[in-house]
C-alpha cells in the first residue's frame, strides 16, 4: 500500500506540473501530424499517410471548445491521466482476478 501511495503522490506532481507545456514553444516531441511532417522532412512517411484519417484525436491539440486553451490543456490532461488511471486499475482487476482461480 506505501508504493501505492507514492504512486499518487508522483500522479498528483505530474499533475501540477501540466501548465509547463503551456509556456513551451512549438509541438512536443514525437506529436507531429501529417502537416508538421511535412514541412521539417520535406514530405510525409507513406505508412502515416496511407493512416492519418484513421485515427482522429478526442481531445486534439489538448482542448476542449468552449473553454479556452489553458483550462482546456489543464483539463484535457486530466482527463487523460484519470482515463490511464482507469485502466490500470481496471487491468490489474482482471490479473488479480485470474490468480485468484
Amino acid at each position: 500500500m506505501k508504493n501505492v501511495k507514492r504512486l499518487w503522490i508522483a500522479l498528483g506532481v505530474l499533475a501540477l506540473l501540466t501548465p509547463i507545456g503551456l509556456i513551451a514553444s512549438g509541438s512536443a516531441w514525437g506529436e507531429w501530424g501529417s502537416d508538421e511532417l511535412s514541412t521539417m522532412l520535406g514530405y510525409v512517411p507513406q505508412g502515416m499517410a496511407k493512416f492519418s484519417d484513421l485515427w482522429h484525436a478526442p481531445l486534439p491539440d489538448y482542448t476542449i471548445p468552449g473553454l479556452g486553451e489553458t483550462p482546456g490543456y489543464v483539463l484535457s490532461a486530466v482527463v487523460g491521466m484519470a482515463l490511464i488511471a482507469l485502466i490500470t486499475w481496471g487491468i490489474g482487476k482482471l490479473l488479480a482476478a485470474g490468480e485468484e482461480r
